[in-house]
């Protein structure tokens, strides 16, 4: 998994790039103009995307389907007189086109058909309709954050360090289960215990497993990193490239109209925020520590629960409410992005279990000046949880570590916490 795992990872974000925009990406389309609305001409400056040719005799999409001298175009519209009125066209198509090809033909056909009706209707030249036509933009702010420094959509990218340390923490942490039920089995512990203390013992599994947590998961980075590079610079060049992405020649105000209308289209939306608006030199810090400190939280836990248990699979039942509340990030991780000013966000923000999650969730949806006081203070929060778990679970492997051949539960948990 040290190499197979970022590899998964750039193999999922590679088809992500790669089929983001299920589609023909080149259309040939046959517009029927049979009354000559728009004089053989769509546009001035056309894309080498779509190629136009024009019919005048009227043409049914049936007849367009099965005659053998249309096979050779994709697609074909339908022009008629009344377009000027109901501003309705048709089009036919063989395929599906990508959502980038329908908005260069919606756009095309909708610029030729206002041009028409300049020409027919009012006296104005085109260049002068377009100066006294501007469209109307809303912004919708929120009165708490008017620079509008909150961003759903970068909130995802915490979700996923969230998970990371879901996944993680779950993952190491069942070693450490596992590892110490192992050592209790086999008795190993004892002569290990002949020479450290079991604190000592208890720390140094735990940091031994987090070190090689911690080495997993920055060879991942590092993966991660390369790889995404090399998808930038070497195999979808095109697609970083707004003028290239849109294979639009036209004047800016006309290009900015298009991008305007295909922002959140395919997967552009995607791009602009792995690559431009994730604020990485505040995220990843912000990420490793909580990372260390949600670590040896959980690691406390897992570790009692080995060391306690009175065979190898005793404490498989222990563990399902440590998972359930794990699986709680996820659930977490949802109320702070769609509800933040929620009461249940702001309890999630501050809970152990979920502050990692949350802390990670606000930060990437934040500017990099906004709650730097809340993230130290969960922080603050989380590792004096991880302090006084550790000192319990301290306590459960000194009394418990050379016990084997019991039943595990509440009572004798109790009683081992009791004694000194």
């Amino acid at each position: 998994m040290l190499v197979l795992g970022p590899i998964l990872i750039l193999i999922f974000t590679y088809f992500l790039l790669k089929f983001g925009d299920q589609g023909k990406n080149s259309l040939r389309v046959l517009i029927a103009d049979p009354a000559n609305l728009f004089d053989n001409k769509i546009t001035s400056h056309p894309t080498k995307a779509i190629d136009y040719k024009f019919y005048t005799t009227y043409l049914d999409y049936a007849e367009f389907r099965d005659g053998n001298r249309f096979k050779e175009f994709d697609a074909f519209v339908e022009i008629n007189e009344k377009i000027l009125q109901n501003k309705t066209a048709k089009l036919f198509y063989r395929e599906s086109p990508s959502l980038d090809i329908k908005m260069k033909i919606k756009f095309e056909l909708e610029r030729r058909t206002e041009e028409c009706l300049i020409t027919q209707f009012t006296d104005l030249g085109i260049e002068r309709f377009r100066q006294l036509k501007q469209p109307l933009n809303i912004d919708f702010i929120n009165v708490y954050d008017p620079k509008n420094q909150a961003d759903n959509d970068r909130g995802w990218v915490g979700f996923f360090f969230g998970s990371l340390i879901v996944f993680f923490v779950g993952l190491f942490g069942m070693t450490i289960l596992r590892s110490t039920s192992k050592d209790k089995s086999n008795r190993v512990v004892e002569v290990i215990l002949a020479s450290v203390r079991s604190s000592d013992l208890m720390l140094g599994k735990i940091i031994g497993i987090g070190l090689s947590a911690m080495v997993q998961l920055l060879i991942w980075a590092v993966f991660v990193v390369v790889g995404l590079v090399v998808f930038k610079e070497f195999i979808f060049t095109d697609i970083f490239d707004a003028s290239n992405y849109e294979g639009i020649q036209y004047a800016t105000d006309i290009k900015n109209d298009i991008l305007l209308n295909a922002s959140t289209s395919r997967y552009n939306a995607f791009i602009d925020l792995i690559f431009h608006r994730i604020n990485y030199g505040v995220i990843l810090p912000v990420f490793f520590i909580f990372f260390l400190v949600s670590y040896f939280f959980y690691a406390a836990f897992f570790m009692a629960i080995g060391a306690t248990s009175g065979s190898e699979s005793d404490g498989q039942q222990f563990v399902i409410p440590i998972f359930c509340l794990l699986l709680l990030s996820f659930y977490a991780g949802f109320v702070a992005m769609y509800y933040p000013d929620s009461f249940l966000a702001t309890f999630f923000a501050y809970f152990p279990f979920t502050a990692a999650m949350t802390v990670l969730i606000n930060v990437s949806m934040a500017s990099t000046s906004t709650g730097l006081v809340q993230v130290l203070f969960v922080f603050l929060i989380l590792l004096l949880h991880a302090f006084i778990f550790l000192k319990i679970a301290a306590r459960l492997v000194k009394n418990g570590i050379l016990n084997s051949g019991h039943r595990l539960n509440l009572s004798t948990i109790w009683l081992w916490l009791k004694k000194s």
